[in-house]
């Protein structure tokens, strides 16, 4: 048998040390990602510590909070809702996802089935996806008619305005992604085996039916931002700084008692937007490009 020679065995050993050094790097990197995420989620516990403030305060007065969290698919609804709820009393909080209506709810008054999901004196109730589903995704994959998107577009406004009027504290908040980083994390989520669950069949059209889902916020923003019941845009590009702003949206919703007065309660106009303006910025996007863009 042949024995190797001194060139090859030191080319083994330089591979080997390439191949380690590589490893290295890469487990640094990961520290440090892991790090960073790290200090991320502890920049948010004093807002945490403030949200059981929050809920403190609506057992104490009896008051009735709903918080809505619409968008586009991998805005970062739900990764939000995790971060507002994580150190939560779970006997005064609920967060209702709602699937497919059954036969009965298909004969029944649209809004009906959200109502019994409505929070009892000293709630909060977080919706992810809630009746806004008839402004947007029905009418894009076309699971209502014209008529029922229309009829609710007309009667919503005044259903929420009764329902603040009798004393529930509504927050509409719409999570905005851009098309590119969508598509990245619809990428994501199919190459990584533990988010694999998180996209459906309805995600995998989303990207195709982007201009359509657009014009359709642009009418539920147009037609369903009101005095009453406004909506607040979150920028979600950076999921850390939407979850962070989003957070301080809701807190900032209500007068409670013993504020930390040595955090920063003012979102962060970067991320934040109403929902008023936001119209006039697609507004001026149309008219610059002759068409919506994002």
């Amino acid at each position: 048998m042949a024995l190797a020679s001194n060139d090859d065995t030191e080319q083994d050993g330089e591979n080997e040390l390439d191949r380690l050094q590589f490893e290295v790097e890469e487990l640094r990197a990961a520290n440090q990602k892991l790090a960073l995420k790290g200090r991320k989620e502890k920049s948010l516990e004093p807002y945490q510590v403030e949200l059981l403030k929050l809920q403190r305060h609506l057992e104490a007065h009896g008051r009735k909070m709903i918080v809505l969290f619409e968008g586009r698919d991998a805005a970062g609804k739900g990764g939000t809702i995790r971060r507002v709820t994580r150190y939560m009393n779970e006997k005064h909080y609920r967060v209702v996802a709602l699937g497919k209506p059954t036969e009965e709810q298909k004969g029944q008054w649209f809004l009906q089935k959200y109502v019994t999901q409505f929070p009892t004196a000293g709630e909060m109730v977080l919706f992810d996806r809630s009746w806004y589903n008839r402004a947007m995704v029905e009418p894009v994959f076309g699971f209502c008619s014209p008529k029922e998107h229309e009829d609710f577009l007309r009667g919503v406004t005044g259903f929420e305005k009764d329902l603040v009027r009798q004393g529930t504290i509504l927050i509409k908040l719409y999570f905005s992604v851009s098309k590119e980083e969508q598509q990245r994390r619809f990428d994501r989520r199919r190459d990584d085996p533990l988010r694999q669950w998180k996209l459906s069949e309805i995600d995998m059209q989303a990207q195709d039916l982007w201009d359509e889902f657009t014009e359709r916020k642009y009418e539920m923003l147009s037609r369903t931002h009101t005095d009453s019941a406004p909506w607040t845009i979150i920028r979600s590009e950076d999921k850390h700084r939407a979850r962070l702003n989003a957070i301080k949206v809701i807190l900032n919703a209500v007068d409670y008692e013993d504020h930390n007065r040595d955090i920063d309660f003012v979102p962060d106009p970067d991320v934040v937007n109403s929902g008023a303006h936001e119209v006039e910025l697609m507004d001026a996007e149309r008219i610059r490009k002759g068409k919506f863009t994002s």
